[in-house]
């Protein structure tokens, strides 16, 4: 082999868990560390090693990326309550009452915010891939939702001036208690919502009796994981309902039920739907936008993809559900919102009541508008935003600073891109139903979760998707979209990795774009060019019909298709980028 290229500048090396991690270490050795001769800064941020440094490991990475600027990021696991269990007898020193919360909420959102990034998700550049899209129209599919409460029935605002936003509450005992504060700047949004109990409970069981009477299968989707003290605490109810009234009902019947996190289980149905089901979507935003878009799929279908999918979405700045503060109410009472000390809002609540108070920042929701408009006008993308601003003057925040950037992009000399505002669910429904050409789609945090789900799943793979974390002071953290691959890694530790399965496209082009970053900040045209044929190797493995199991079938030909598993896959890879340099 030639001489290894030079590298001045440390690349970040953040590591997971499972099955994409056994890929990782591959990657790295087969395409980085035998052919650069590069410093690699890694930060072990597994699941255990999270846990055993109490979080620091996060800590660590984030302080990396923001010496260092660039970086390369693997899945991670966010741990279950049985997993959690067995670490912690591992670790029998750590005392749970005692851990961070970074040893056991998933890092993606702290190193989000510790950069101050947002991402991009668009779809990798295959030339042959050819998704045949289910049978949507006519399918039995019905999107059950609640009516009250939530989101769509919230307090929302613009803060008229800078101050202090409390999150009061007054019990039995009459004295108020601040469950909560924060710092809001003039022209942030803030939102409180809170959903009854008694109606979550009313209608948990509307939805099972509807299944039972219209002998359909049962799906519940919330993020209880992210906001476990609001859809958590209304996945609780309703399975309590589930389990003492309808489980052996369901099962004499014969109908299953599933639960799964919305943004997994809505690129699941989506993409591969069942015959008849009941789709329950508690929150009746995200409920809303999946009913609309269901009814439209059952009438038009999935149109063949004829155009790459690119998806921005808001996570810096801490804003919607993903930054918010939730929790159960106590007791019976009042909840009300005081900022500089004038009560701005305030509602009778009852004991269990699951509340959810979230704000924004101005400044973040410009800088990301900023980048949207920069990287559409720099790619020749129409941007297509979804605002709910007809009852939601938290969005209106949006909207005034889509017209501060544009004007001022404008001065600047960048051309902004041509724009359309339209309702989340409007937007979702483009870029399913009748996506353009080439354009993109900016969405907040919970929202930007789903659509891109739904997106990597219908272009065949999560494997088949990049991904980019981006913040305004240049750091760039690449990654993959998909997860660690348990069901895989499973199978390969139960093989003593002699089955060893796993489309490692999304890890390749990740570091390859990693690389060409480095390359274009030390004027390195050696690594530049290197990191092209990589991204071209990748590209011409697929094309070439060599593909692992997940893309059986989904290739423009079929009958060409040669089926490898992981090791393969990268071999194939490394001679195509041999043959290259050749």
């Amino acid at each position: 082999m030639s001489e290894k290229i030079s590298v001045k500048h440390p690349l970040v090396v953040l590591h997971g868990d499972e099955m994409a991690q056994v890929a990782f270490v591959r990657i790295l050795e087969q395409f980085v560390a035998s052919r650069l001769d590069i410093e690699l800064v890694e930060v072990d941020l597994s699941a255990e090693n999270r846990l055993a440094t109490n979080g620091q490991a996060v800590r660590d990475a984030i302080d990396a990326l923001k010496t260092h600027g660039v970086g390369v990021k693997n899945a991670g696991m966010t741990v279950n309550r049985a997993q959690l269990d067995e670490l912690l007898i591992t670790y029998a020193r750590l005392k749970e009452h005692e851990l961070d919360k970074l040893a056991t909420k998933s890092p993606n959102g702290a190193i989000r915010k510790g950069i101050g990034g947002n991402i991009t998700r668009e779809d990798i550049p295959f030339r042959n891939l050819q998704v045949r899209h289910p049978q949507w129209i006519g399918r039995d599919i019905e999107v059950f939702t609640m009516d009250h409460g939530g989101i769509k029935h919230s307090a929302n605002a613009l803060t008229r001036s800078t101050g202090v936003a409390k999150v009061v509450f007054v019990g039995a005992s009459g004295d108020p208690v601040e469950l909560h504060r924060r710092v809001l700047r003039k022209g942030d949004p803030w939102l409180l919502a809170t959903v009854s109990l008694e109606d979550v409970k009313s209608w948990a069981h509307a939805f099972f009796q509807r299944a039972l009477a219209e002998k359909r299968d049962v799906y519940l989707g919330l993020k209880d994981t992210v906001i476990a003290g609001y859809d958590g605490v209304m996945r609780t109810a309703i399975e309590d309902i589930y389990r003492s009234d309808y489980r052996d009902a369901l099962l004499d019947a014969g109908l299953a039920y599933h639960y799964e996190l919305i943004d997994a289980q809505a690129a699941r149905i989506v993409s591969n739907p069942p015959q008849r089901a009941l789709w329950g979507v508690p929150d009746n935003t995200t409920g809303r936008k999946l009913y609309k878009l269901v009814e439209e799929l059952k009438q038009y279908g999935i149109p063949e993809r004829k155009s790459h999918v690119s998806l921005s979405r808001m996570s810096a700045g801490g804003g919607d559900q993903y930054g918010s503060f939730n929790m159960a109410l106590p007791e019976d009472g009042i909840l009300k919102v005081v900022i500089d000390g004038e009560e701005l809002h305030a509602r009778d609540v009852q004991q269990g009541d699951p509340l959810l108070f979230m704000t924004n920042d101005r400044q973040a929701i410009k800088d990301w508008v900023t980048q949207v408009f920069r990287d559409a006008s720099h790619n020749d993308k129409e941007v297509y935003f979804g605002l709910k601003r007809e009852y939601m003057e938290y969005d209106e925040v949006f909207s005034n600073v889509l017209l501060e950037v544009r004007h001022e992009l404008a001065e600047a000399g960048t051309r902004p891109p041509s724009f359309m505002i339209m309702r989340p669910s409007a937007q979702l429904k483009k870029m399913i139903c009748d996506p353009p050409r080439n354009a993109l789609y900016p969405a907040q945090n919970l929202d930007g979760d789903i659509f891109s789900d739904i997106s990597a799943a219908l272009g065949g793979s999560l494997a088949t998707a990049s991904s980019v974390i981006e913040s305004t002071d240049g750091t760039l953290l690449f990654e993959a979209p998909h997860g660690t691959a348990h069901d895989l890694y499973l199978r390969f530790a139960e093989t003593n990795g002699k089955e060893a399965n796993f489309n490692s496209s999304a890890l390749i082009y990740a570091v390859a774009n990693a690389l060409e970053v480095l390359a274009g900040r030390e004027s390195n045209s050696a690594l530049a060019d290197y990191a092209r044929r990589l991204k071209a190797a990748l590209i011409d493995t697929v094309d070439q019909g060599t593909i692992t199991g997940d893309l059986k079938g989904k290739t423009t030909n079929p009958a060409a298709e040669t089926i490898v598993d992981m090791q393969g896959f990268l071999d194939a890879v490394a001679a195509n980028l041999d043959a290259a340099a050749a």
